[in-house]
């Protein structure tokens, strides 16, 4: 931030081309860090999202794609998800009723 800085107050003499390749191999160094920082925030919680929808986890992957995220939400949206509800506490299912007898 402090080489932009002076990059932009000095502007008579023109700018220093071994300063602004030192500054383009350092973004270049950074961003695919910021890259893989970005893609992790997004394919993990998509990854339990999928896990607990009764998906493939892998599914999550498509956040790699380009639009790869908008489909991957249309597909969580429309699909049918595979879950079974979760009983709630407290609560006791009604014993099986034995069959009745055959009526003579």
């Amino acid at each position: 931030m402090h080489n932009l800085a002076l990059f932009l107050q000095d502007s008579s003499s023109g700018p220093d081309p071994a300063a602004i390749q030192h500054m383009v191999m350092a973004m270049m160094a950074i961003l695919p860090l910021i890259i893989l920082i970005g893609l992790a925030i997004l394919i993990v919680p998509f990854w339990f999202i999928c896990k607990k929808a009764g998906f493939s986890p892998w599914l999550s992957l498509l956040n790699i794609v380009p639009l790869g995220n908008l489909i991957l939400i249309y597909v969580l949206a429309f699909a049918q998800w595979k879950v079974v509800p979760i009983p709630q506490p407290g609560y006791v299912p009604p014993y099986p009723q034995p069959p009745l007898p055959p009526r003579a």
